[in-house]
């Protein structure tokens, strides 16, 4: 089975920035595509099919992303699930390969954020937030007036604390790791250390959460090439990294019904999803060495490690202080620098954490390689909702 698995052939990163500091959308895209196409050994006739994903932009900016590259008039999908999106548009190049449709496709991911707190751009119309926002203003009715996002991940931030009795510095234990992570991380946007006293002195957002808990605004742009085995052999491309299992999920009435603000932020569309690709791929959570997960906020990466396997329920405090999250424990989380330090530029996201398990898996990493690296594990949420989890495993 595993010799039809699709395969990532080459990746691409445009070095993520702030809005201050940013190019636009389409420079960072052209660099992004440049790279992955230049890492693959392909042009871009070779590819039959773009998936391109964003969340703030219009329509077929896609489109408009890719031209700097070339037009050769393949199809363009533009790719929207908020958060997740980068990895929505990978799970769809994914699926394009492993049915048949295709031997050689692009997914590529890429926001031009603004400066401050994500809000709502269409207020003449539902809000896709409306349940969420109903649940968590229920739970706590006087914080209303704190960023949306920070809401509902402080929010399940508390209810895990008032759960297990996780204390406010193993919360901030999470973004020291992710500055110490992303300081061997060129293309990360915050690479200067920080102490638990900073983090925890930094301004108060809602909960637990203080500023630097929060990820940044951030511009980028990835991109990764995917390819049939057979496209590989036949042109002698490096395509040692498959694709070993994928699985997305969406929200069920357990999102809402019964209210519990973990499940709000997506720990059973996680939990689920990283079930089914276990599944799939014959490998356990105990076997992994090294993810990429979606820490948005520090609260989110405590709740992924359990909802992922990583550690039993309520074990998160003790697997942080055991260090097991890091160089030397059991599982590398966010070499990179994840969300928190490397930066979360929505549709971006999920290709950026594709392109850094492959080079952990292809050793290119650098200083922040983890040793031994054969499997790899990606987790990428967004609300409203969608979860995509993706297994890559190092191949003869």
């Amino acid at each position: 089975m595993t010799e039809h698995r699709p395969r990532v052939a080459g990746v691409g990163l445009a070095k993520f920035e702030t809005p201050s500091k940013s190019g636009d959308y389409c420079e960072m895209t052209e660099v992004a595509i440049r790279a992955a196409l230049r890492d693959a050994r392909v042009d871009l006739a070779d590819v039959e099919q773009v998936y391109a994903g964003y969340v703030y932009g219009d329509s077929t900016s896609g489109q408009n992303a890719l031209y700097g590259s070339g037009m050769t008039g393949v199809p363009v999908v533009n790719v929207n699930n908020n958060c997740s999106t980068g990895s929505s548009a990978l799970w769809l190049a994914r699926q394009a390969v492993l049915g048949g449709t295709a031997d050689c496709v692009l997914a590529v991911g890429f926001e031009q954020m603004r400066p401050g707190a994500l809000g709502a751009h269409w207020d003449d119309r539902p809000t896709p937030f409306a349940r969420f926002s109903a649940v968590v203003d229920a739970r706590y009715p006087d914080h209303r007036d704190a960023p949306l996002a920070a809401r509902y991940f402080g929010g399940a931030g508390l209810a895990y604390a008032e759960r297990y009795g996780t204390k406010p510095e193993t919360f901030a234990q999470i973004t020291v790791k992710a500055r110490r992570h992303a300081a061997q991380n060129p293309n990360a946007v915050f690479r200067t250390p920080v102490s638990v006293a900073e983090v925890l002195d930094s301004p108060h957002i809602f909960g637990m959460l203080t500023r630097l808990q929060c990820c940044p605004p951030t511009c980028g742009a990835g991109a990764a090439v995917i390819c049939s085995p057979e496209f590989a052999r036949r042109r002698g491309l490096d395509a040692r990294v498959e694709i070993a299992a994928q699985a997305m999920t969406t929200d069920q009435p357990t999102t809402f019904d019964p209210p519990d603000l973990l499940n709000l932020v997506g720990y059973d569309m996680a939990a689920r999803a990283a079930h089914q690709v276990y599944e799939a791929a014959g490998i356990g959570p105990e076997e992994i060495p090294v993810v990429e997960l979606h820490d948005c906020f520090t609260a989110n990466e405590i709740i992924s490690y359990e909802s992922l396997g990583l550690t039993p329920p309520g074990t998160a405090e003790k697997f942080v202080e055991d260090g097991d999250n890091t160089y030397g424990g059991r599982v590398v989380t966010n070499p990179s620098g994840g969300l928190l330090a490397k930066g979360h530029p929505l549709g971006a996201t999920g290709l950026a954490q594709c392109a850094e398990l492959v080079w952990q898996l292809r050793g290119q990493a650098g200083d922040r390689q983890v040793s031994g690296a054969n499997v790899a594990l990606q987790h990428n949420i967004g609300l409203g909702g969608a979860c995509v989890v993706t297994m890559y495993r190092k191949v003869d």
